[in-house]
């Protein structure tokens, strides 16, 4: 079980059928990420990309805060199904786009077709560490963020990266958020 933090259907609970494996960001880190997100942007004129989206804690997180234009993009099924009809029970299927299927395939599928604010990323904690580079890499060398957007890796907290994109870490209990800037300058933060 997941609750939405605010906006549109704040403190609305949300139940998966017992036997999804999942783990969704927790509400004090889904709090405490989405803060620095409003610091930055106006969640109303942007364009989100949730990828390996679980049950869409995230993708409706962003809706409930008045986002018009989620993607989100899973590979399980039943999850898929659950977040269109989550997303429909709320009325908001027009805000939210749920694709299915494999992270990295959908993400050389669609390459240079779309750009977004912001692109977060869920991926299973038991993701090779190489793998998270590559998702990195195709993120940000396929036009998927804006200039002004971010990259937002959610990872075990003891989890480091090395890239010339690389901003910044924070971390909430054993959940890390890293930071990546498509256009990196030397000495930015994300405020």
């Amino acid at each position: 079980m997941y609750r939405i933090i605010a906006g549109r259907w704040k403190a609305k609970k949300i139940a998966a059928p017992k036997n999804f494996d999942v783990r969704p960001t927790t509400d004090f880190a889904k709090e405490a990420l989405f803060s620095i997100l409003e610091n930055k942007y106006d969640m109303q004129s942007i364009a989100a990309l949730d990828l390996f989206a679980g049950i869409g804690s995230i993708s409706l997180e962003f809706a409930s805060r008045g986002c018009k234009d989620v993607t989100s993009v899973e590979m399980n099924p039943k999850h898929t199904s659950f977040i269109n009809s989550t997303a429909s029970e709320l009325d908001m299927s027009l805000q939210v786009n749920v694709q299915r299927g494999d992270v990295f395939d959908w993400l050389k599928k669609f390459r240079n077709r779309k750009s977004f604010e912001i692109v977060f990323s869920d991926a299973p904690f038991e993701m090779e560490e190489k793998k998270y580079y590559e998702l990195i890499s195709l993120v940000l060398n396929n036009k998927y963020l804006k200039e002004n957007g971010v990259l937002i890796i959610e990872h075990q907290s003891r989890m480091k990266f090395e890239h010339p994109n690389y901003v910044e870490t924070r971390k909430y209990g054993n959940i890390g958020f890293s930071f990546f800037d498509p256009n990196k300058e030397e000495n930015t933060t994300i405020e």
